[in-house]
């Protein structure tokens, strides 16, 4: 017999072979129809999954990031078993579950348009009528290849012939439609409740630009059609928030093909950017980091050493000095190593911290840029710890501490991944597992639940990553703990130990904000350019009623820039209700209307962004409240 440990405690003993659905059900058969998947010993498996010894067992529902990944990565077939009986002469590619929904990359002769989208949702629908169950079978290696030659699946062969010699291959089938596929999968179609299709990219097969170009439908489906109701409702939302749109209205930063991938950052979007920046290095310094800026071109060699060219050399742009081989440095790291080696180090001077807003290279795929989000050109916020083995768990703490501060500011709430050792990691297995226990031990210290992410560390050690929640419900991954043995011994690091002996140190390689350009594009969209007024390029907007009051408008900006307050006067011939909406469709967080009252020294007419008119105030109350609010950095305007 076998034990299986729940989520909530309780320990339920069977036979060896039993599945993870035949657990659900024998607890429930209410909480099995709900069960979309299963995480066992930490890792996402299929409803189908055998458990054969002891474990611990979570049943995954809708509501769960892996019920979810399941659940659409089920709405993926069943869009390709669409495709396929509306245009059997169609070849697919891949079609996983991804953050919100799936797609499914798809050769076919057919142009799709909108209206051959709604036909494929409209089959979509029709099959889930059908109540197809789904099942899971396995084939050796060349049984699979066989299988999908004799179909004409010549992408799905290709991804066969890729795999070792010995590997056990498996598909998952629903009714006529079988497809090569790791899983997990739902139990069956009738759990789909509502379907939408959602848009049309081009993609090329395996992102490579020199093979063929593959038509991308993206989709989305639910147990419940009010889910989709809601999630369409913010996906309209976010159209509005898109940073790209507000980038251009509020006048912050462009892009141009003239730089792809590249974007410029206009006078309001520098201002933003330097608050954040400045943020930044008080916190860090308060902290203990000491600043350091690294070349952006260094040699070949150098990337070689550190273990970057086998990860980046494909995306890395290079040039020739003196007859030698540089690249523009896809990553801050080597650099830090090498400040670290300018002199010796005692394990007094440890642990140490040296933070850089370093500017990296990276050449993403045209078709993949996206605003800020996605560009060539980032600034990451690295900070390297050098530090002995004892001082990890301490070290771990604080930057999670710093994290948290961090975030809080911006009213964003979290998630944390701990990634372990990935395929083409670095380094003996000891070390990762000693180096992933210690990520481990600091997050049970912190009492932070943690989702585990098999394989999904960095290549030189494991990571703890940090998901934000956005104002919408979207996540973003942003920052990362790495646990590092590898570099110290690549760049031969070493301090002076109390015994006089040299002792090799560890590093932490870590972000916050992971790049100033992805953070202040999702800034943009979580405060749908209403930024808090710490941020707000300008702060305050005096609006005069009549040429008459220019004057005493312009006297009041400079009393208002005199305390370091971003104040702007628009004195242009448009009428009084014109400019109060312009300035309110610029997201100011604060405009001042004056007129004869306030000329002849009276209080002053207050309107704020998001409630509008607020009464009288004195100037003296006014630089109080903006003071305190920009001071602490308030997400409140009232």
């Amino acid at each position: 017999m076998i034990t299986i440990t729940l989520k909530d405690g309780s320990i339920k003993t069977y036979e060896p072979g039993i599945t993870v659905l035949e657990v659900a059900n024998d607890i429930s058969p209410g909480l099995a129809k709900n069960t979309m998947a299963g995480e066992l010993g930490g890792k996402v498996v299929d409803v189908r999954q055998p458990i054969n010894e002891d474990a611990t067992l979570n049943l995954l529902k809708f509501e769960d990031e892996g019920g979810k990944h399941a659940f659409w990565h089920t709405g993926s077939h069943l869009l390709a078993q669409a495709v396929k009986r509306l245009y059997p002469q169609a070849k697919l590619a891949i079609g996983p579950a991804i953050d919100n929904g799936f797609y499914y990359d798809i050769d076919v002769d057919v142009i799709i348009t909108p209206e051959i989208m709604e036909k494929i949702e409209k089959e979509m629908a029709k099959i889930v009528k059908e109540g197809l169950v789904i099942s899971r079978y396995e084939l050796n290696r060349n049984d699979a290849l066989a299988k999908v030659n004799a179909e004409g699946e010549i992408y799905k062969a290709e991804l066969i012939e890729n795999l070792p010699e010995d590997a056990i291959i498996s598909f998952y089938s629903q009714g006529e439609f079988s497809d090569l596929c790791a899983g997990p999968h739902i139990q069956n179609l009738s759990g789909i409740k509502a379907i939408k299709l959602l848009s049309l990219a081009g993609a090329y097969w395996r992102g490579d630009e020199k093979n063929k170009m593959l038509q991308r439908i993206y989709g989305i489906t639910f147990p419940k059609k009010s889910q989709l109701d809601e999630y369409l409702t913010r996906l309209e939302e976010a159209k509005k928030r898109d940073h790209r749109k507000l980038g251009k209205e509020l006048d912050l930063f462009s892009l141009h093909e003239e730089g792809p991938g590249f974007p410029f950052f206009h006078p309001k979007g520098m201002i933003i950017r330097n608050e954040l920046e400045n943020f930044w290095r008080e916190e860090h310094q308060r902290r203990g980091y000491h600043e350091i800026k690294t070349p952006i071109i260094l040699n070949n060699d150098l990337w070689k050493r550190s273990g970057h060219w086998d990860k980046y050399k494909e995306n890395m742009y290079f040039t020739e000095i003196d007859e030698s081989e540089y690249a523009i440095k896809p990553m801050n790291c080597p650099g830090g190593m090498l400040v670290y080696k300018t002199k010796g180090h005692s394990y007094r001077d440890l642990p140490l911290k040296m933070g850089e807003l370093g500017l990296v290279h990276r050449h993403e795929l045209h078709g993949a840029l996206h605003g800020l989000m996605r560009v060539r050109a980032f600034t990451q916020d690295d900070a390297h710890i050098f530090m002995t083995p004892e001082q990890i768990q301490e070290e771990v703490i604080k930057v999670i501490d710093l994290a948290d501060d961090v975030y809080k500011i911006f009213g964003f709430s979290y998630k944390v991944e701990l990634s372990t050792q990935p395929e083409n990691s670095i380094g003996s297995d000891e070390v990762w597992e000693i180096a992933t226990e210690a990520l481990r031990k600091a997050l049970e210290k912190k009492e932070i639940n943690y989702r585990l992410n098999p394989g999904d560390g960095a290549f030189y050690g494991p990571k703890i990553d940090f998901h934000l929640e956005d104002s919408l419900g979207r996540t973003w991954q942003c920052g990362t703990i790495q646990l590092d043995f590898q570099m110290p011994e690549r760049f031969d690091l070493n301090y002076i130990g109390s015994d006089g002996e040299k002792h090799r140190p560890v590093i932490i390689h870590r972000t916050i904000l992971g790049s100033i350009e992805r953070f202040l594009g999702i800034l943009i969209e979580h405060f749908a350019g209403k930024f808090p007024v710490w941020l707000a390029p300008v702060q305050v907007m005096i609006i005069p009623v009549a040429d008459a009051h220019h004057n005493f408008a312009k006297g009041i900006a400079e009393e208002l820039t005199a305390i370091g307050v971003r104040a702007s006067v628009d004195t242009r011939d448009e009428k009084l209700g014109y400019r109060i909406r312009e300035a309110q469709m610029q997201k100011v967080p604060y405009m001042l209307v004056v007129g004869d009252k306030e000329t002849e020294g009276g209080d002053l007419a207050l309107r704020i962004r998001d409630t509008g008119d607020a009464g009288l105030i004195s100037m003296e109350d006014f630089k109080v409240k903006l003071i305190q609010k920009i001071k602490t950095k308030s997400l409140t305007l009232d």
